[in-house]
């Protein structure tokens, strides 16, 4: 779990840092084993293609990148849209 967590911090693109970070500092510890290795294949994806991924289902709700990481992208995306909603 650590060294998930500090792949998710450190991304080399600040962007990602965020996104994947406080994700990282959520809902991880709770994701199932599946799931987990499911993570770790978003985390061997690289930056800038996950960045238009991500962005895409928070913006447009757009299901863009690889079908078999969308339910991952999916949760993070939710969960960035979430935490960077406005409160009110």
């Amino acid at each position: 779990m650590r060294r998930l967590k500090l792949r998710s911090w450190r991304r080399g693109m600040k962007e990602m840092d965020l996104i994947l970070g406080h994700f990282a500092d959520g809902p991880l510890a709770g994701l199932s084993t599946f799931d987990l290795d499911s993570y770790e294949a978003v985390l061997d994806e690289n930056d800038q293609d996950l960045y238009l991924w991500l962005t895409a289902r928070i913006n447009r709700g757009d299901q863009t990148g690889p079908a078999a990481l969308a339910p991952m992208l999916d949760l993070i995306a939710d969960f960035a849209q979430t935490r960077l909603r406005p409160a009110g």
